[in-house]
């Protein structure tokens, strides 16, 4: 039986695709963070509802936010009511059945949120809906 005369070395632990795991990790969660960070520079506090279910996703749809001030924003853009309803009057000529969703303060007029449906309405648009959150502590 052979004697053993040197000792036997250790086995080494590769840490490469460890760290390139970790790198994918960390950009990952940099560029997830960076688009919570653009819904929460919008400044509006939808009203809330007892029940809800998701709408279905529409392709074509734009976002009308109506502030607690009455400032009106089609898709991030101030507009006044008149360019509303010009603007959705156009798009609506290009894209044949569009969508959409107005987003109200919860603490503005309603008046506000009427004024806007109005002018949807005013351009053509059929298909509107009006943006809520659902509140867990009503059920």
């Amino acid at each position: 039986m052979p004697l053993k005369m040197h000792e036997d070395e250790m086995p080494s632990i590769n840490l490469t695709p460890m760290v390139d795991i970790l790198f994918q990790l960390i950009i990952f969660f940099m560029v997830g963070t960076k688009f919570t960070e653009m819904e929460k520079k919008i400044d509006l506090s939808v009203p809330s509802v007892a029940t809800g279910a998701n709408l279905p996703d529409v392709p074509d749809k734009r976002v009308v936010n109506v502030y607690r001030d009455g400032r009106i924003e089609l898709d991030s853009q101030t507009v006044s009511l008149e360019q509303l309803q010009s603007d959705l009057a156009n798009w609506r000529v290009r894209a044949g059945n569009p969508s959409v969703i107005v987003r109200g303060d919860a603490e503005g007029p309603l008046q506000n949120v009427a004024s806007v449906l109005t002018a949807c309405r005013d351009a053509g648009i059929s298909d509107m809906g009006i943006s809520v959150r659902v509140d867990r502590k009503q059920r």
